[in-house]
């Protein structure tokens, strides 16, 4: 591959690898943005819109999931037709209009309306990028790819908190909203001049409902597929239950108090340079053997965690181990998911969607519930960690026929190029 992206039907110069990673990432860290942003100012916001339950502050964040979910069922078909820049570039619009509208409510049901429209109409933005990066990769490559992209994509938790903190000090919450709608319109600006059509003429699929549903049950029915991406929405459900509790667990519970930035962007910073690292050793040893290891990994880490949490733990025992969990998390989510995607050429819009969709709306019940199940203690957190483990290593190890840590795409060997019969079974 050489040092510049050959993107097909590219209008434009080139996209060298480095700003199409920066490009991508953008895309998908706008999402990340939307939540993290938000962390410091969720006590304000409650107390200003008058609500009175503690965890009810923790829909701002599970709506939106749980739409982003929900949203992310329909891009994918629609990018196969029209090709990937249009909806792109639609979800980027539908995102800096919803922000600017969240900044001006006064209550918190519309709020919670308006984050509700935020994840359903941007949910492209996770689903657009996965499918772009598969237009022009495959094999363990993509794995790389897609790990560097997430490496660049970390870098959103570990200033978002801060960027939300120092709003809050000389603006007021409202303000959050205005900086994420233009950051927005600056990654829009971005991907109008330089983004090129990557969708191949040839692979082009018609709109029909039948033929879209076609397409994705053929992916929903791929066992190769099936155990990675159902895996990696248990994994992330725990993930977004941290998420979602974070900051009455650290902030509060643990007593960082204002800190709370400093601690939840000091772990993104570790989770973002295991991506560094997952990028330099993925096509060495291969997706599945990385992920494999690092699912065994968490699930130790997390049952040794939870143990700790039983016993009586201190901040200062909860990030190291937690860092670790989101370390192996790390891991598991850049080779799962390229994994999954692997068999899909033809139809990687259709495929992304259906899959984002399991993902995220599973994702996002869980990480839902977890964070409902907040009891004051991180023990219920890291009893859902376990479980969503060994949940998630469990249906691997039925995707894999019952053979872990095997290698079907060696170095110099991109992988299956097309939807066939045997990858259907």
């Amino acid at each position: 591959m050489s040092a510049r992206m050959r993107l097909s039907s590219a209008p434009r110069s080139p996209l060298r690898e480095t700003e199409f990673v920066g490009l991508m990432a953008a895309i998908q860290a706008l999402q990340a943005l939307a939540i993290d942003v938000m962390l410091p100012a969720l006590g304000q916001i409650s107390r200003d819109l008058g609500v009175t339950d503690a965890n009810e502050r923790q829909l701002l964040v599970g709506i939106f999931l749980i739409c982003s979910g929900l949203g992310s069922l329909f891009p994918g078909a629609i990018g196969d037709r029209f090709g990937r820049r249009p909806v792109v570039l639609a979800s980027l619009g539908i995102y800096v209009a919803i922000s600017l509208a969240s900044a001006l409510v006064t209550d918190f049901t519309t709020l919670l309306v308006l984050r509700a429209i935020l994840g359903f109409g941007t949910a492209a933005m996770m689903v657009m990028p996965m499918a772009i990066i598969r237009d022009q990769f495959g094999g363990d490559r993509m794995a790389r790819i897609q790990s560097l992209i997430s490496m660049t994509f970390m870098v959103v938790p570990m200033f978002a908190p801060t960027v939300g903190q120092a709003v809050l000090l000389i603006a007021g919450w409202r303000w959050i909203f205005g900086v994420m709608a233009l950051l927005a319109a600056c990654v829009a600006l971005w991907a109008w001049a330089r983004l090129p059509e990557t969708l191949r003429p040839e692979y082009r699929q018609t709109i029909a409902p039948r033929a879209i549903l076609s397409n994705m049950w053929d992916a929903l029915r791929c066992r190769a597929a099936l155990g990675y991406f159902l895996g990696a929405s248990f994994v992330q459900g725990a993930l977004f239950g941290y998420i979602n509790s974070s900051q009455q667990l650290v902030a509060e519970h643990f007593g960082a108090g204002v800190f709370f930035p400093a601690v939840f962007g000091g772990m993104a910073l570790v989770m973002s340079a295991t991506n560094f690292i997952n990028a330099r050793i993925v096509e060495r040893f291969g997706a599945r053997r990385v992920s494999h290891a690092a699912a065994i990994t968490y699930i130790v880490v997390a049952a040794v965690h939870l143990v700790c949490a039983m016993l009586g733990e201190t901040l200062w025992v909860f990030v190291p181990l937690m860092t670790i969990s989101m370390c192996m998390m790390s891991f598991i989510g850049s080779n799962f998911a390229s994994i999954a995607l692997q068999p899909f050429a033809r139809t990687a819009g259709a495929a992304a969607s259906v899959m984002a969709f399991v993902r995220l709306l599973l994702g996002a019940l869980l990480g839902t519930l977890i964070g409902q199940a907040y009891d004051g203690t991180a023990r219920p957190l890291l009893a859902a960690m376990t479980v969503a483990g060994v949940v998630a290593l469990g249906l691997v190890f039925y995707s894999e026929r019952g053979v872990l840590f095997r290698r079907l795409n060696p170095p110099g060997q991109t992988g299956p190029e097309v939807n066939g019969p045997a990858e259907l079974t």
